[in-house]
This record gives structure tokens, sequence and C-alpha cells, in this order.
């Protein structure tokens, strides 16, 4: 009777045995499968986290463009010297240079959420700050600030295209983060022109804190945590004081599909120092990219610079006329930054091709033994080129007394199309280059563009003063030809480099890991020391 009775009970424990045993399989099975995913965010939400990343990061190129056609008008205002506003000018792209290489620590340190909040918070202060003030130091001042709560905002958005795609679609999706700065330059002018002419000078600041409250507002309902070293791909949760709406019912789903929140997908547990885009300035291979890159945009903003003064010079044009003929800048910009975003990553897939490497979609492609600088060099060289033969009439046809509006169009395109497409593969060169801290490696990318940037805009007058236009383009053109060897060198070794630069790491994480392991046996051993001396002198059992 009781052998009849326990049968059953056997049975009925085999059954929920393997039920067990296939449920845990499963979520092993689900696991392993996470893990595997390079992001499990899906391909809707990741365009439109970066289309998010590219309407923020449009705050720093239309804060500096949006400024250009007022400037007259706020001179008179604040009783000051043009020379004293154009100083304004100067500084913003300073301090524009200089505000990311510590947001981008912030960002791959803590996460892209709080930094983006950071810099909101403090561009829609400087904004109201700017529409209210009154002195010329006031707008020095706060200028200053405006540029430091704006201009993180790129490399963040480098960082989020980092975080969540992989290098075989890098060329696509940088190519969607930067429509922003792209349309920035030639948006801004036309806003600013328009504002400046009808609203009066204080609707340009004011039309900016609007712009910034949405974006902050986007920011705090909806975008989720990105950072690889924060979230992995996806399947980590961020900190509780880091998670948005969105993020919030996206875990609940995950929770209830038996998604595992595991840390084994999170990139790099030491996570890099707020300052670690200065490091990446003192590499070969980025000190010879980034130093090239800051050329060619000291080049750019010549053009952007002074193209106010040429055309008011040769068409008598007012601000909004003069705002109008940034169109064709933004538009090359566009287009490249789509044309050239599918050409970056067909090379990519050739260059995997001919060696025999598989792309598998969502999955991350190593490069520790594959040519990523040739791949992305053969489309960006040709880029440079070109553009050398498109500067170079563009500077003898503004030295004409009367240059065929036309051609000044049409010749803006194409220059804003070869240096942003240029600008777009050296942004993803080095962010491949840099997978544990992508947004300071972006952050040192736009120190170097900005610094020279200023000194770009600083000489432009001066030139086009004393050497003209047709010179000026002519000695543009011959600088960036003979110094385009800086792309050359990474080109031909930067495999080696990386190589060497990885044994070194590698050396260095070695080292620190021993030291940590001695200091730990160290109290262990005086644990176990001061153990043997108490069981030593103690008094035998029965001895008493």
């Amino acid at each position: 009777m009781i052998a009849l009775m326990e049968t059953p009970r056997t049975a009925s424990t085999s059954v929920t045995e393997e039920a067990q045993s296939s449920n845990a399989l499963a979520v092993e099975a689900n696991k392993d499968d996470t893990e595997s995913q390079f992001s499990t965010f899906p391909s809707i939400e990741k365009k439109l986290y970066v289309y998010i990343a590219s309407c923020a990061a449009f705050a720093s190129p239309v804060s500096s463009s949006i400024y250009y056609p007022a400037l007259n008008i706020i001179a008179s205002d604040l009783n000051t010297t043009l020379a004293n506003i154009n100083l304004t000018v100067t500084t913003y792209m300073i301090f524009q240079g200089l505000a990311p290489t510590i947001v981008g620590g912030i960002s791959d340190r803590y996460g892209r959420r709080p930094a983006y909040l950071i810099c909101f918070t403090v561009y829609i202060c400087a904004n109201v700050g700017l529409a209210i003030q009154s002195n010329f130091v006031a707008l020095l001042v706060l200028r200053c600030l405006q540029s430091c709560g704006s201009s993180g905002t790129v490399a963040l958005s480098s960082g989020v295209v980092s975080d969540i795609a992989t290098r075989a679609e890098r060329g696509k999706y940088i190519g969607y983060a930067a429509l922003g700065t792209s349309l920035g330059p030639a948006l801004g002018p036309v806003i600013g022109g328009l504002l400046a002419h009808f609203l009066g000078w204080r609707s340009i600041f004011w039309f900016l804190t609007i712009y910034a409250g949405f974006m902050l507002t986007v920011f705090v309902v909806f975008i989720p945590e990105t950072c690889r070293n924060i979230v992995g791909n996806g399947s980590v949760a961020a900190q509780k004081w880091n998670i948005s709406l969105i993020a919030y019912f996206r875990l609940r789903k995950q929770r209830k599909d038996g998604v595992a929140l595991s840390q084994e997908t999170v990139q790099n547990k030491r996570r890099p120092g707020i300052l670690s885009s200065l490091p990446i300035l003192l590499e070969k291979e980025s000190f010879l990219l980034l130093l090239y890159g800051g050329i060619l945009f000291a080049g750019f903003y010549i053009i952007m610079a002074g193209l106010p003064a040429q055309l008011a010079r040769a068409y008598s044009f007012n601000s909004i006329q003069i705002g109008l003929c940034y169109l064709p800048i933004g538009c090359g910009s566009i287009v490249a930054r789509t044309t050239v975003g599918r050409a970056i990553d067909w090379n990519f897939s050739r260059h995997c091709r001919k060696l025999g490497i598989e792309i598998v979609k969502g999955k991350q492609q190593s490069i520790e033994n594959f040519p990523v600088e040739r791949a992305r060099l053969e489309i960006g060289l040709p880029l440079v080129y070109f553009g050398c033969a498109a500067f170079l009439p563009y500077g003898w046809v503004m030295s004409l007394p009367n240059p065929p509006l036309a051609a000044v169009v049409v010749l803006l395109f194409l220059n804003a199309y070869v240096l942003s497409g240029s600008f777009q593969i050296l942004n993803v060169l080095v962010v491949d280059c840099h997978p544990d801290s992508s947004a300071a490696a972006s952050a040192a990318l736009n120190l170097v563009r900005c610094l020279l940037g200023a000194g770009g805009v600083a000489a432009v007058i001066p030139l086009l003063d004393s050497i003209g236009s047709g010179w000026t383009g002519t000695m543009v053109t011959l600088i960036w030809i003979l110094t385009s060897a800086m792309w050359w060198a990474p080109m031909i070794w930067g495999p080696r480099w990386r190589a060497e630069k990885k044994i070194k790491q590698d050396a260095k994480r070695a080292k620190e890991e021993n030291s940590r392991d001695v200091e730990k046996a160290v109290p262990t051993a005086y644990g176990a020391t001061q153990s043997n001396e108490t069981t030593v002198g103690a008094p035998e059992k029965g001895t008493w």
C-alpha cells in the first residue's frame, strides 16, 4: 500500500524536475542568445535613438551660426564694436572644443543620459541669460557657457552610434547622427536672419531655449541609457536614477519574456576616466588622423566665416539673402551623410569578403587582424583630393568683381559634400579604434577640429584683405595636399600601431591585476599568521 502511494509521488516529482530542467535550459539558451547580440534594441528603436541624438547634436552648430546675421545689430544695441562681438564667436569655438573633452568622459563613465541632461540644463540657463542680458561682458561669459552646454552633444551622438551599431553598419548610422551637425551651419543663418529681422535679436535665444526645453523633456521621459559600459548590449539595467519611462517598460517586458539581465555584456567593467579623451590625442595614429581632420575643418570654416563679407561685397546682400546662400552648404552635407555612409559600409564589406570574414547581422566584427584604416580611408582620401579640386576654383571665382551666383552656389554645394563626407569617415574611424571610449574619442576629434577651426575664423578676414580670395584658396589647397600624408601613414602602418598599443594595454592591465591580487593576498596571509599564533599559544583542551 505504501509502495502504491509512493509511485504517483515519484512520477510527479520526475515531471516537475523535467519541467524545471526544461525551463532552466530555455532561460540559459535565451541568455546565450542575448549575450551574443551586439544590441538588443530593435532596428526601428536604434534608428529612432540615432535620429534623436542627431537632433540633439543640432544644438552646437546652430548656436554658432544662428548668431551671424545679428552681429551688427547686437553690436549697435550693446554700444560696442563689431570686433568685440566677433570675439564672442572665437571664444564660443574655443569652448566648443574644450567642453566635450569632459562631457565625453562623463558619458563613457556614467552614461549618455546623465551627460545629455547636464548639457541641456546648462544650455537652457545660458540661453535665458543671453536673452535678458544687456552688456558685452555678460554676452561674452554667457556665450562661453552656452558653448559648454551645446558642444558636448556632438560627441554624445557618436557615442550613441558606437553603442548600438556594429562596424559593418556604422557608416550608415554615423550619417544619420551627423545630419544635425550638417543642418546647423546651413539653417542657423536662415533662422537667425528671419528672427532678428522680424522679432529682434533676443528672439534668437528664446527660440534656442524652447528647442532645448523640448529636447530635455524627450531625454527625461523617453530615451533609455545606451552606453555599453553601463547597460552592455541593452540587456543590463541602468542605475535606478538613470531609467527613463520607455526603459522602465522595456525592462518589465524583458523580465516577462525571460530575457536574462546579465553583466556579461557590459563592455568595459573598468570604466574610462572623465578626461580619457586627452590620452587619445597622444597616440600616433589618432594624433595624425585628428590633426589632418582639424586642418580640413579650418579650411571649411574659412569658407563659412568669409562668406557673409564676400557676398555683401559682391552682391550687396542683406542678412536674409546671405543666410539663404548657406542652404547649398546644408544640402551638400545632407547628401554626403547618406551617400558616403553607404560607401563606407560597402567598402568595409568588400574587405571582409576579400579576407573571408563573414558579416553576421547584429554581431560585432573584430578589427584585431583587419585593416580598418584602409577600409575607411580608401573612401576618405579620394574625397579629400576631390575637395581640393573644388576649393581652388571657389577661391578664384569669389575673387572676380561680379562672380556668377550659379557657379558660387554649385561650388559651395561641392565643397560641403566632400568636406562633410571626409569628416564623417574620420568620425567612423576614430570610433572604430576606440570602442571602449567612443564619446571621448569623438570629443578629442572635436577639440582639435574646433581649435583649428577657430584659427581659421580668426585668419580669414586678414587673409582676404591681404592676399585676396583666389590666393587664399590656392594656399589652403596646397596645405591640404601636402599634409594629406597624415592620412596615408595610418592607412599603411595603422594596423601595426594598433597591435603595439594593444600589447602595451594588455601588459598594463596584467600588471594592475597582479598588484590587486598581491594587495588582497597580504591581508589574508597576515590574518592566517595571527590565527596560527593564536592556536599555538592557546592551551590544549583539558590542560586547565
